[in-house]
């Protein structure tokens, strides 16, 4: 690489105005990148949600689930299909393989649904493939003068809507908390007794309203025509009219009207409250180029508008990502400008010259400028992940051009200053610090080899890793010799001086190298020994600004006592201090389905937004005081975040088999197994919610058991009838009976019409009591329960081997089987496919060192590294008492090509003196030449990480406190006993070679005197 150097100063006013513009560009390019939360990362999952009012489980698991998971069977890269089938809606998981294109399986399931042919009044299927860019850029809450009604929320829909949509950087934009309107029927009991009407007279109201059917083609007035036959039922007041059919023609003319009220409502299937208040809220979605920032300024503005030109409507900003982007932007900066502050301070201190420490950090802001440069030719956007790669790489930035300078400045110290001299040093370590970058770039290389979402994320940060540490190579050989020709002409420099004491100890250690060697494998083994014994973690977001709450209601609960409850609770936590917004949401909904979401009939979600941003975790211990005063629900509480929903970490047990009661009760005992260990904060099933069952056996001889059925559901529940066409919008027709039992006997005394007439439901069948579970759930077409258990993350791995060995006891029945999942398993595979890309880095790395030093032995000597770096790693995660989760390894991937540079700087002389001394000789004057180097850009480093050891980690980044704690740990004992370790393990490769040159050195000097 020495030829960039000779350019450099061949071509000064070039390298100045290239300078100029990295800078300029550097700036530029920062306010060009868009920002945005996370990069785009795609689950390999496919939602399809199907919402079906009015319909219960067991119909909706036949007639919707059925069909739809027959239709996915054959979907290429397929790996399992989980339902779950609930009252109201059916949601089918379809998992793929992690290296399924996605984009490809969305589009075949959506190809493979159109064929499936599904009941009347059941909502389209809803097909989501979820991934990061799906995540909202910002929320915003309408709430009117008027309440929700008809009106309010059409102007919702065509005037406010559209005010969001038109913006340039607004991908989309929709509407939650709208309930669909419906037309309810209410039956008069007593006027149909009077008019003798049987019920299904009024079901069959209805059919063969709303139809607009091709009649066949005539030729009339000579020619060729087509008939169209339509309905006229377009108004209430049309229904209302609308005769009911009667079994004998001579019988008074009955409609609709005379024996029903007939009302337009709003459905009651879903809530949404913002405050206390019913509101709508509008979810926004940035265009993929545009900034977060951008978007979310967009965003206010429109409120603004709709504030002041609606009168009557307030608008307000919930949350915006753009906000949280713009804060962990600043942040991560501020962290950068730290780090980059404290290695200045480290280098000043060495060399204690101001000008030679300016030259040194020119490469910090130079290297970053180009770094941005590059990440925007890159396409990748400015996130909590490229943001973090440079917040980790920006010590390593000064290395290259400390030992650069301190080459420089030592070479000075012995000789007068001049051009030659500046060449000269910078070409004796050129080799060294362009491997040893090389190197640690290689070792970011193998992050394509990561499977599933985690390969997603580091990418980002492995790419602005590299393009920051090959910029400030390319910044070390050509401007900091060129700024140090210029700047250090002048200088007065004190008289280098050797370390004796290091020089000393150094020739101890080579006499005795079994005492050395014996230490540090004595050190490692205990290091591995600790790191089996450590906890190992969930990755979990410090930060904690966001609040989720989750009430569950047994699932008989009816929808009255829910929403009184809900309002109750709300109210209470409205009440705690700290926070800004409560949105609580109740039911499912289609604009909820687009996006995977839906929710269970009994239960009521609650997200709290904190006031700036922090204090969810006091917030929530609140809660959980609150929680006891609360009867007959379940309450939960826990932090969240806008990338990863609840914190904690959850370790999930699926058991599967044919027979369901088989199923359930293995899955029973599994739960009594585990709720004791320590360390499950909680054991739940997705199984346990049950709703008494009253089968109706019907008599054959005395009725029909279909239309019987019919009848039934008609009374018991309001019943889709059919819908109509109300101002250009298609509205379903509900019938509701007003007969809702109250009580189990009542269900025999309710009338059924029979070919002999009426009769009650006591006289035509059997009924008995059960239990029977609220979902059904099906994995693979199988029926399967799924047990969960709550666990801290920090102690993940503890507690999976402990609930692990308590499920291995449990006796399984013939055909039943389970599998872990969860925490525990993604850990897991996170934790294999990281050691795997380590090992990969290993090859890399010392492929490199061959081809640069052309032995094998050299590069051997400088992996002893790595297992020294282990042990500070370890040690610190010891003595600090965090728990060592993915972060953790990332940062030993990191230490993986930091600590060999110090290794690569010390060989590298050791080798250049070999050409004139002797081994032992060459060695002890490398390592007193190389000792201040090593020491500085070990220590700029380690300083310039400190700062993320105080920082809050961000939800979805790989930046955090472990990380820190492992790359410090590591490479602060790493240094010091590589400046041992590392030669004394050089000589002894070489050892029979050492020995007969010291021997010949011996003779000399003895042959001299």
């Amino acid at each position: 690489m020495n030829f960039l150097t000779k350019w450099a100063f061949r071509n000064k006013a070039s390298v100045t105005l290239l300078v100029i513009i990295s800078l300029i560009a550097g700036a530029v390019s920062y306010y060009r990148l868009p920002m945005e939360f996370l990069p785009e990362a795609a689950n390999p999952q496919v939602s399809v949600i199907t919402i079906g009012q009015g319909y219960d489980a067991g119909s909706l698991a036949k007639k919707v689930t059925d069909p739809i998971e027959r239709a996915v069977t054959s979907v290429k890269g397929k790996k399992s299909v989980l339902s779950t089938t609930g009252d109201g809606y059916s949601q089918v998981q379809i998992n793929f393989d992690s290296k399924t294109n996605m984009k490809e399986a969305k589009r075949e399931v959506e190809d493979l649904l159109s064929g499936v042919s599904l009941p009347k009044n059941v909502a389209k299927p809803q097909v989501s493939q979820l991934n990061t860019s799906m995540i909202p850029i910002a929320q915003v809450s309408l709430t009117f003068d008027e309440g929700i009604t008809k009106e309010t929320t059409e102007q919702a829909q065509k005037k406010l809507l559209p005010l969001f949509e038109n913006k340039k950087s607004i991908a989309q934009a929709s509407i939650f908390g709208e309930n669909t309107p419906q037309i309810e029927v209410k039956l008069d009991q007593k006027k149909i007794q009077e008019k003798k009407l049987p019920l299904n007279t009024m079901m069959t109201a209805l059919q063969g309203q709303n139809v607009s059917t091709s009649a066949g083609e005539v030729t009339l007035n000579q020619k060729k025509s087509a008939i169209l036959v339509t309905d006229n039922v377009k108004s209430l007041d049309t229904l209302r009219k609308l005769p009911i059919p009667q079994a004998s023609p001579q019988a008074p003319s009955v409609t609709l009207g005379d024996v029903a009220s007939i009302k337009l409502k709003n459905g009651s299937n879903n809530l949404m409250r913002i405050n206390g208040n019913e509101s709508l809220a509008i979810m926004i979605m940035k265009e993929s180029a545009a900034s977060a920032v951008t978007t979310s300024k967009d965003v206010k503005d429109t409120i603004a508008a709709i504030n002041k030109d609606n009168p009557g409507v307030k608008a307000k900003l919930l949350f915006s990502t753009g906000e949280m982007v713009e804060d962990s932007v600043n942040s991560m900066m501020r962290e950068v400008l730290i780090g980059a502050l404290f290695a200045t301070l480290i280098i000043l201190v060495f060399l204690r010259r101001f000008k030679p420490t300016l030259v040194t950090i020119v490469s910090i802001p130079l290297s970053l400028g180009i770094t941005l440069l590059l990440l925007w030719l890159s396409g990748i956007t400015l996130n909590i992940l490229t943001l973090g790669g440079v917040a980790v790489a920006v010590g390593r930035l000064v290395d290259d051009s400390i030992v650069v300078v301190e080459n420089i400045f030592r070479k000075s110290q012995k000789q007068a200053f001049s051009k030659e001299v500046v060449m000269k040093a910078t070409t004796e370590v050129a080799r060294a610090i362009t491997s040893s970058t090389l190197i640690t770039v290689a070792v970011f290389l193998p992050m394509g080899l990561v499977n599933g979402s985690l390969r997603e994320f580091l990418l980002p940060f492995g790419l602005t890793v590299t393009y920051s540490l090959l910029a400030s190579l390319l910044v070390a050989l050509t401007v900091v010799p060129l700024l140090s020709n210029g700047m250090l002409k002048k200088m007065k420099l004190p008289a280098h001086r050797e370390p004796k004491r290091y020089v000393g100890l150094l020739r101890w250690s080579l006499n005795h190298k079994y005492v050395p060697i014996l230490l540090a494998v004595v050190v490692l083994v205990g290091s591995i020994g600790l790191y089996v014994a450590l906890p190992k973690g969930a990755t979990d977001s410090e930060s904690a600004g966001m609040a989720s709450i989750k009430m569950e209601f047994p699932s008989n609960t009816p929808v009255a006592d829910l929403k009184k409850q809900l309002t109750s609770f709300e109210k209470k936590l409205t009440a705690l201090s700290g926070t800004k917004y409560i949105i609580s949401q109740y039911g499912v909904s289609e604009s909820g389905a687009k996006y995977g979401a839906v929710g269970e009939p009994n239960v009521v979600d609650f997200t709290v937004i904190m006031n700036d941003n922090k204090g969810a975790n006091a917030f929530i211990d609140e809660v959980n005081k609150l929680k006891k005063e609360e009867q007959n629900v379940e309450i939960t509480a826990s932090a969240a975040s806008m990338s990863g929903g609840a914190g904690g970490a959850v370790i999930t047990y699926d058991v599967m088999g044919s027979n369901v009661d088989e199923v359930v009760t293995t899955s029973k005992d599994i739960m009594s197994r585990v709720e004791k260990i320590d360390g499950v904060k909680k054991v739940s099933s997705n199984q346990e919610k049950t709703v008494p069952l009253y089968t109706v056996q019907v008599k054959s001889e005395k009725a029909n058991a279909e239309a019987a059925a019919q009848q039934v559901a008609s009374l018991i529940s309001p019943m889709p009838i059919g819908a109509i066409t109300l101002d250009e919008q298609t509205v379903p027709v509900v019938l509701n009976a007003d007969l809702t039992p109250t009580k189990a006997n009542q269900l025999k005394k309710l009338p059924v019409l029979t070919p002999k007439g009426v009769t009650t439901l006591g006289n035509i069948a059997t009924i008995t009591a059960s239990e029977q579970p609220s979902t059904v759930l099906t994995k693979d077409g199988k029926p399967y329960v799924r047990v969960s258990m709550d666990v801290e993350p920090e102690q993940l791995s503890e507690v999976a081997a402990k609930v692990d060995s308590n499920i291995k006891k449990v006796k399984l029945p013939k055909g039943v089987s389970y599998e872990q999942g969860g925490a525990a398993q993604q850990q897991g595979s996170d934790f294999v496919d990281l050691g795997l890309t380590m090992l990969a880095s290993i090859v890399i790395v010392f492929l490199i060192m061959v081809m640069t030093f052309k032995t094998i032995r050299a590069p051997l000597a400088i992996l002893m590294t790595l297992p020294l770096a282990s042990i500070g790693a370890v040690l610190g995660l010891l003595l600090s008492g965090v728990s060592a989760d993915p972060t953790a390894l990332i940062g030993g991937l990191m230490l993986i090509g930091i600590v060999i540079t110090n290794a690569i700087v010390l060989i590298d002389r050791v080798k250049q003196n070999e050409e004139h001394m002797i081994m032992r000789d060459a060695i002890l004057e490398a390592c007193a030449t190389r000792l201040r180097p090593v020491i500085m850009t070990a220590v700029a480093t380690v300083f310039a990480m400190i700062p993320l050891l105080f920082t809050e980690a961000e939800g979805g980044s790989l930046v955090s406190k472990s990380l820190a704690v492992v790359v410090i740990g590591g490479l602060s004992v790493a240094t010091v006993l590589t400046l041992v370790i590392v030669p004394v393990f050089y000589e002894l490769l070489h050892f029979r070679k050492s020995k007969r040159q010291r021997q010949k050195a011996a003779q000399k000097n003895d042959l001299s005197l």
